[in-house]
Parts: C-alpha cells; structure tokens; sequence
C-alpha cells in the first residue's frame, strides 16, 4: 500500500515574464501554478505517495485551472474546499549572471488566507496519513490561516502522524517578530524542521556564526552549534538545513546538512546552472521526507533531497518534474548532462 503524504497552504497562480525578460520589457506573461506545500504535493506524487494537498480555492474557472493542474501531475484534491473571492497570484522576473530574479506578490484576500479551519474534516483527512508537511508561508497569510495551520497540526499529532516543516521566512508577508510569535508556538508538533540560514534566524532567532552566503562563505561549525540550540529547544528528531552559495543569480553551490542529536553531516555539493530556482527548497524538502519514508538512513534521505533540488533548479516552473531514478543516477555520479539515445 500506497503511503498517504498530506500538505496543507496555497497554491498560487504565477505569471513569468518571458525567459530573461524584465517586468517593464514583458508584453505577455507564461502561465503555471505553484506555491511550497502545493510543490512538494507534486513532487510525492510524482514518487509515488498518495499525496493529498489541502487549501481552498475559489469557486471559478481559476479556482478550477489550479485544481486541474494538481491532478495533472497526481495529486489527489479530495479535501480540497472551493469558495472565496480569488486565487492568490505571484509575478516573477528570472534575474540571470548579478541581475536578481524578483518576485511580486498579489495574494491578499485569497481563499485559503480567509479559510475558516471548520470547514475542513482533518480527522477524515489525517485518517492513515503517514506524514503531514506545511511551511512558514501558510501562517504568514493571517490570522486564519494561523489558526488553520494550528488546528491542522493537532489534528496530525492526534493521529500520530509524522510533520515536518519547511521555515520559509517570507518578509514581504510578515516581519520577523510576527514570524517568532506564531512560527515557535508551531514548533512543539514538529518531528523534522527544514530551512536555511536566513529562515531559523528570521523564523526561530537562530544564526549560525559568520555564515555570509551572499559571499560565497559558509561556516559549518555554526551551522552545528546552531542545530544543536534548536534541537535542545524543540525536541525535533532532525534538523535540516540547504546550503546555497550564491555566486550569481546563474550559479550557485548547492548542498545541505542534517543533524540527529549525535552527529552533524553534510552532503555533496553540486555547481548548479539555474534554469529556475523557484522551488527548490520544495524539491528538497520533499526529496527529503521520500528518503525518510523509505527507510533511509537520514544521511542518504540527505543526499536524495539535495540530488532532487540540484536537479529542479535545471526546470522551467515551481513543480520538480525528475524521477525516483533520475535522482539515482545523479547519486551514482553521473552529472555530465550527456544527451541520452
């Protein structure tokens, strides 16, 4: 049988400007929907799991367009509510060499934001789960969507299902002290917290030493000493962080690191070509929690969620569009991009 994966937050419809092209250059935009928990929804399904994502959309053809794109791809909508004024929409401009990509938001008043968590049956949808993931962006969307997140969370706990949380500071929804006020409160259901540098310290109040990923610069110790304050405060039974050096908005290094409450691992590094990074925090977050689902140590569930991400930032949209065995043979070593006939 099948796992059941459960994800709850927004997905969103996104507009991207034409290749490079900026915003003011742009006479038309691309069409795709995508958001994290929706991302990570995708890529399950794509390994497999019975994948639910759970959020609500509103009752019209959009509404409709986004649902129709999660079941293209497998996801299961069942618990999926309609109703509300609109779906949240993000603009995107794909920056390339020192030009950054930009991301403007238009998602105030979405449907799920303004969802009331009664209208959802969480004891139906955490029935037989195995594993529930949710963000750092979802209760950022307001005071409902706080509450949800909440409710969601005991209901997963009740039913003895494993969560995991991927940080996900987003500024442009919340400041820091907002982010501490709810994100911590949130912290007592988690079993795996994911995120970045940038995320534990903006999210959570952690930093890990004189890490400065703009330059290129990561400090390994620090990130250590810090997964070790986080778990003693929270109790996980990981911590996981991606490591990005960003040398352009075209190539960065990509890795991650992972700590059980014994030891410190770190993974192997690629030097990834970015197609499109939007989403790649998702990939390895869901890489990730595949490892762990089955049976991996911790160390290769690691190194399967940076081998997915590496991959991700190689394709065009939010969704990772790779196979279980495509990430396999990227493990083995196999990275020369050679055509295959």
């Amino acid at each position: 049988m099948m796992k059941k994966v459960v994800t709850l937050g927004e997905i969103m419809l996104r507009l991207s400007a034409p290749g490079f092209k900026r915003f003011v250059q742009s006479e038309s935009f691309d069409v795709v929907y995508g958001g994290g928990e929706a991302n990570v929804a995708v890529s399950l399904a794509n390994y497999g799991y019975d994948s639910y994502f759970v959020t609500k959309v509103p009752n019209q053809e959009i509404g409709q367009s986004a649902l129709n794109h999660l079941r293209r791809f497998g996801v299961k909508t069942e618990y999926i509510q309609k109703g509300g004024d609109r779906l949240g929409i993000y603009f995107l401009e794909t920056g390339v060499s020192m030009r950054p990509s930009k991301v403007i938001y238009d998602r105030s008043h979405s449907s799920i934001s303004e969802a009331d968590a009664e209208e959802f049956d969480f004891d139906e949808i955490f029935k037989d789960a195995d594993w529930f993931h949710f963000s750092g962006i979802t209760p950022a969307l307001g005071e409902k969507a706080a509450h949800l997140t909440d409710e969601a969370l005991k209901a997963a706990k009740k039913h003895g299902v494993t969560v995991s949380v991927d940080l996900n500071y987003r500024k442009k929804l919340w400041t820091p002290e907002q982010a501490q006020k709810t994100m911590t409160n949130l912290m007592q259901y988690v079993d795996v917290c994911i995120g970045n540098e940038e995320d534990a310290e903006l999210v959570l109040g952690f930093r890990p030493g004189n890490t400065d990923v703009t330059k290129g610069e990561l400090e390994l110790s620090g990130y250590e000493n810090m997964f070790k304050q986080m778990m003693e405060r929270f109790s996980f039974k990981y911590v996981v962080s991606s490591l990005r050096e960003s040398y352009s908005a075209s190539d960065n290094g990509w890795s991650g690191c992972i700590y059980d409450g014994n030891e410190f691992y770190q993974s192997r590094k690629y030097d990834v070509r970015i197609v499109d990074r939007v989403g790649g925090g998702d990939s390895f977050a869901s890489g990730l929690i595949h490892g762990l689902l089955s049976g991996y140590n911790y160390k290769d569930a690691l190194e399967f969620g940076v081998a997915a991400s590496a991959l991700k930032h190689t394709i065009p949209g939010d969704f990772n569009m790779v196979t279980i065995a495509e990430v396999e043979k990227l493990l083995k070593g196999d990275a020369s991009g050679r055509v295959q006939r």
